[in-house]
């Protein structure tokens, strides 16, 4: 859709013009080495070869991490979230009349949009950082008035959400990316329900470093997708490979000079159930709304260095006041012991991650009542947003 266009198209001609596009995105995918198992080295350490890809593009695409049982598992929770889900923003009962899910935490899990939407574009929302709307098309069927967009505290939500945040593939990951004292910093669970699901303008994640002198192209950390079923070029996140190098980009300068928001550079990161993603922060990102017959849930969670947190003031879903001490990130970290031992506890045979900062101290993170009630529940408040 043209920028100058003040008539939203209809949800079918959205496809069309997608499907176009994402043809010569693909190719453009097809051309970049940056996706395949996890490997690691004689040392059992993550793959120099998959840090370099990463490091040089920005993103890598982690195939089959994720085993088909522990998928289903997640999505038998997700099924549950989904008909427990209020009927809308700030109802309290869900569609069978039951008191709602998610009444019991300080911050609601479920957000709303109105189908096919982009709630951030072209606003001053979360810091202003999705300066340019992507099309909005007429939802083929105009009684659905609204949709779930984003569902918040994977850790407190689902026990098998609190165990994927302790998997040890992925913390090893996190360990080679931002060091041994690497630190949270939140999750969201992406929606995008078939024919209906919201748009994400195109955005660089962070927000507090870009001036800073010691900037680097990892300061602002990275995200994590765990991808519960297929990913299609019409419903996956894209990104734009490299602009993690380049700092802070004039956003809505690019996508005008384009014509719309279309951009020619952008890959989309295809992916199927079990896959995983991980994208830098600084990396020009985004999503078009959901006109495809297929649902993408996408479980988000990133990842900081310490030295980047520590210090920092409130960002994103933070208040500006929140200062990031010592105590803070003490706290919030506490819930990946927590997830280590619930994960311990239901796959016994498998390895345990051992997280540096907790050395010594996992025998009083252990998953129980106790640490459930002190430490998962509402952990989310306490998010290290940069």
């Amino acid at each position: 859709m043209s920028l100058n266009s003040t008539v939203p198209p209809t949800a079918q001609a959205h496809a069309a013009t997608l499907a176009a596009y994402t043809a010569t995105g693909v190719e453009r995918g097809r051309q970049l080495d940056n996706r395949g198992p996890l490997r690691r080295d004689e040392s059992g350490n993550v793959h120099p070869d998959i840090l370099a890809a990463y490091w040089d593009k920005g993103f890598y695409i982690f195939e089959k991490l994720v085993d088909e049982a522990e998928i289903a598992l997640l999505r038998d929770d997700m099924q549950y979230l989904f008909d427990h889900a209020p009927i809308g923003r700030g109802a309290e009962y869900d569609a069978q009349g039951r008191p709602a899910f998610g009444q019991q935490f300080k911050r609601n899990p479920y957000t709303f949009v109105k189908p096919l939407s982009d709630p951030w574009g072209g606003t001053d929302l979360l810091g202003g950082r999705h300066p340019v709307a992507m099309t909005q098309p007429e939802p083929a069927n105009p009684a659905t008035k609204e949709v779930i967009f984003i569902m918040q505290g994977m850790c407190q939500i689902m026990d098998s959400g609190l165990r994927l945040y302790g998997h040890p593939d992925l913390l090893s990951i996190a360990e080679a990316i931002n060091g041994s004292d690497f630190v949270p910093y939140n999750d969201a669970i992406f929606v995008k329900p078939a024919g209906l699901g919201g748009a994400v303008a195109w955005h660089q994640d962070g927000v507090t470093h870009w001036q800073a002198p010691n900037w680097d192209m990892g300061i602002h950390g990275f995200n994590f997708q765990v991808q519960l079923f297929a990913c299609t070029p019409a419903n996956c996140l894209w990104v734009v490979p490299g602009t993690h190098k380049l700092g802070k980009l004039d956003i809505k300068a690019k996508v005008r000079a384009n014509g719309s928001e279309y951009l020619p550079d952008a890959i989309p990161l295809t992916c199927e159930p079990g896959d995983v993603t991980i994208v830098n922060r600084q990396l020009l990102h985004g999503s078009f709304a959901n006109t495809s017959p297929n649902l993408r849930v996408s479980l988000t969670f990133g990842f900081h260095r310490r030295q980047a947190v520590l210090g920092a003031g409130g960002a994103l879903s933070q208040a500006a006041g929140e200062v990031y001490d010592e105590q803070r990130i003490f706290e919030r970290a506490s819930v990946i012991p927590v997830a280590i031992d619930a994960r311990a506890q239901f796959y016994p045979s498998q390895s345990r991650f051992e997280y540096e900062p907790f050395v010594g101290l996992a025998g009083l993170y252990g998953y129980n009542d106790e640490t459930k009630a002190t430490i998962i529940h509402d952990y989310n408040l306490k998010d290290l947003s940069i």
